[in-house]
């Protein structure tokens, strides 16, 4: 224990037992770099998806949609800037919060806002594969390529941690 830190404080803020001794405070400093850190790698993708979207009514091709891939595209280009506004709003939060002394509220809100944001972008691709699909195929491509995406989104963003979560709480 430092000096700096009283043992009071070294009991309430630190993680010892899991191999880290730091305040809350400095925890909170910690996984709001994180979080930030896993948005920037999130970012892009969603900005990407995006921009193809907003495209899509300019090309020649979009004439060509049926009533139901144009109501399709549009839920995709508003689950698309659902996502976007949920993934970039702890950055603003962050910013506009900024000096307030307020960061554990900052990771708690942030969290959430990213959890969101991250199964709207599911929702979003999955559509977008939909769309694409509904496009350019027929029959069983089109239900088999949106359920294999929407799974290997779902395994991956909730079942693998979801899982990796129920054996830490059991002691696994």
């Amino acid at each position: 224990m430092t000096p700096s830190r009283t043992s009071k404080e070294a009991a309430k803020g630190s993680t010892a037992a899991k191999g880290r001794r730091e305040t809350a405070n400095e925890r909170a400093d910690r996984n709001m770099g994180e979080l930030l850190q896993e948005l920037r790698v999130a970012l892009p993708g969603v900005q990407v998806l995006f921009a193809f979207l907003l495209t899509v009514p300019f090309a020649q091709g979009f004439q060509r949609m049926t009533n139901d891939q144009v109501d399709l595209y549009f839920g995709v280009l508003l689950a698309t800037a659902v996502s976007t506004a949920f993934l970039i709003a702890p950055t603003a939060l962050h910013r506009l919060l900024f000096r307030q002394r307020d960061k554990v509220f900052l990771v708690n809100i942030s969290n959430g806002l990213a959890i969101v944001g991250l199964f709207v972008l599911g929702v979003a691709i999955t559509g977008a594969v939909l769309l694409i699909a509904d496009f350019i195929f027929d029959g069983a491509k089109v239900t088999i390529s949106t359920i294999a995406i929407g799974l290997l989104v779902l395994l991956l963003w909730v079942a693998l941690p979801l899982g990796r979560r129920l054996q830490l709480r059991s002691g696994s």
